[in-house]
């Protein structure tokens, strides 16, 4: 997947932001570590966490979200459908 350094962080960060919605690290008692308000395209992280852990957050909120490439830059575009295909070759390969 995507290395746990901050650039990377910043760069889902700006996925994130094009596809419409605030990321915020705050402090909370979130059962999976981020709670997302849909409603509000809020997505609320655990402060506390490392780079890894708000990068897997991130990529687990992003897994749940149909976004449009169209309207996204050609870097974020990439970077979604980068993701989104390794995320599909990680479910065919879990039994």
């Amino acid at each position: 997947m995507l290395k746990p350094t901050a650039h990377n962080l910043k760069k889902l960060e700006s996925l994130f932001e094009e596809l419409g919605y605030v990321v915020r690290y705050e402090k909370g008692n979130f059962q999976s570590g981020y709670c997302l308000v849909e409603d509000r395209n809020i997505a609320v992280i655990n402060k506390f966490f490392n780079t890894e852990a708000r990068i897997n957050c991130l990529l687990d909120i992003l897994s749940g979200i149909e976004a449009n490439t169209t309207d996204m830059s050609e870097k974020s575009a990439r970077l979604y459908r980068e993701i989104a295909k390794l995320q599909t070759s990680e479910e065919q390969n879990t039994p």
